[in-house]
């Protein structure tokens, strides 16, 4: 009669919610500082000399090092091999060591004139400050996941996910809201120090998410102690280095590797861009231009907890992920065309992108370990990353060099007064196109092996 109801520090509702909602702050941290460039676009050509191909190469940088250098696929190994307290850590450390080479760079600490390795010294420094910091990012996504089926595998799994996606959005969309404000208005001026104000924010942010990691390694410690876990690398059937190759013979890993690509390369590059697209094709003022991006991340906030919990209790995940990717294809499609220029519409579309933007992450990520064995998670999320990083990495520099090449416009006197956006946005519009194809595709594999995409998360207990 005396036996403990729980018998796993899991199996506490405010345990594990209090677990997610300390990773979930970490993570919001870090997408502050993926985007917090992004609005200061305008003004970086204004005043630093900037061109498109500039901001191409800084933001195309974040996925350097985990695409040349192997970093995500090494990060995953070590995940399943030291577990997620060591990751964590360490993620979060190579987070503000690249955002601090991100700041002195934009705040000019270092003189920008010269080259180095045939860069500007200001876009070389940023970039590789961005590159380390897309490594401690992407690291610290994929051991929050892992960190996340550790605690709700049979439980509100996709909700969960959902929640925390929707809290690091929230970074995303202080990102693209704050950084124009606090340097044009709050400090009233566009000159370097101004301009780096909203990164030396970031680092301030990312301090207390480190903080907030090494909190949460105590309470994973205790996690384990309840389960009876003495050592976290040492559980039941360690990852070997051999399981690499049952991960990339499977087809369905595959799919969702593509299909993260394909879905992601018409976001998150997308956003580093909207706000340039805001001012030139719907004339926005430059000061206000984030602001109308920064409700992408609200849709998410709001609807992918809603989705998560629905595909946890109903199911339907393939489903949903083809109907997030037939929205992607609309909403690019109408950006593209030329004629509509109204920022009402604008509006419209972000908000449409952003339940776009919940509908498939909610179910893409929640069903990875549904075709993936757990001892080999940590690596099957770092390769369908490093995938995503081919696209994180190519498409901003692809857009760049498009927008100087092919899209100024010029007036009467050969002067540049702006770019046409058409070209760039049928290039995102062909992503959502080849998603719906990999979406079906991928259901179809479902039905074939079984893997449960369309059946719930929750498994009831008798």
């Amino acid at each position: 009669m005396t036996e403990a109801i729980i018998k796993s520090l899991r199996d506490s509702k405010g345990a594990r919610w209090g677990a997610l909602a300390v990773v979930s702050f970490t993570m919001m941290t870090g997408y502050y500082i993926n985007y917090v460039i992004s609005p200061l676009k305008p003004i970086l050509e204004e005043y630093m000399n900037w061109n498109s191909t500039d901001f191409g190469i800084w933001n195309g940088a974040y996925g350097f090092f985990n695409v040349f250098f192997l970093m995500l696929i090494f990060a995953g190994i070590v995940l399943d091999k030291m577990g997620v307290r060591f990751t964590g850590i360490g993620a979060s450390l190579l987070m503000i060591v690249g955002t601090f080479l991100q700041y002195i760079a934009v705040a000019e600490i270092i003189p920008a004139e010269g080259m180095i390795f045939g860069l500007k010294t200001q876009i070389a420094i940023g970039a590789l400050g961005f590159g380390v910091f897309g490594v401690g990012v992407e690291a610290a996504g994929i051991t929050v996941s892992k960190i996340i089926v550790k605690w709700f595998k049979g439980k509100e799994l996709a909700l969960a996910m959902g929640l925390e996606m929707a809290t690091a959005r929230l970074g995303t969309a202080m990102a693209l809201a704050i950084p124009l404000p606090m340097a044009t208005v709050w400090f009233g001026t566009k000159a370097a120090p101004a301009l780096s104000a909203p990164v030396m924010l970031g680092l301030g942010l990312l301090v207390a998410g480190f903080v907030a990691f090494i909190w949460y390694t105590f309470m994973d410690r205790k996690l384990e102690k309840s389960e009876g876990v003495t050592d976290e690398h040492s559980e039941e059937d360690e990852f070997k280095i051999k399981d690499i190759l049952f991960i990339v013979k499977n087809k369905g890993f595959w799919l969702i590797a593509i299909l993260c690509v394909l879905f992601y390369s018409g976001i998150f590059p997308f956003l580093y861009y909207a706000t340039d697209l805001m001012v030139n094709k719907y004339h926005v003022d430059e000061e206000f231009a984030g602001l109308i991006p920064s409700l992408l991340p609200f849709g998410t906030i709001l609807l992918t907890p809603f989705f998560g919990n629905f595909y946890d209790r109903k199911g339907k995940g393939a489903t949903i992920m083809i109907i997030g990717s037939v929205m992607l294809l609309i909403a690019h499609t109408i950006f593209a065309i030329p004629a509509i220029t109204s920022y009402v519409v604008a509006i419209i579309l972000i908000i449409w992108l952003g339940v776009t933007f919940s509908l498939v992450p909610s179910a893409m990520w929640p069903s990875v370990p549904k075709i993936i064995p757990e001892k080999q998670l940590g690596t099957a999320y770092a390769l369908i990353f490093w995938v995503q990083n081919w696209g994180l990495m190519g498409v901003p520099f692809l857009i760049g060099k498009v927008l100087d090449n092919y899209c100024q416009i010029l007036d009467v006197n050969g002067e540049f007064v702006g770019y046409d956006y058409t070209l760039p946005m049928i290039i995102f519009a062909s992503t959502g196109f080849f998603a719906i194809i990999v979406a079906l595709m991928l259901k179809a594999e479902d039905k074939k092996k079984g893997y449960g995409l369309e059946l719930p998360n929750i498994v009831k207990q008798d």
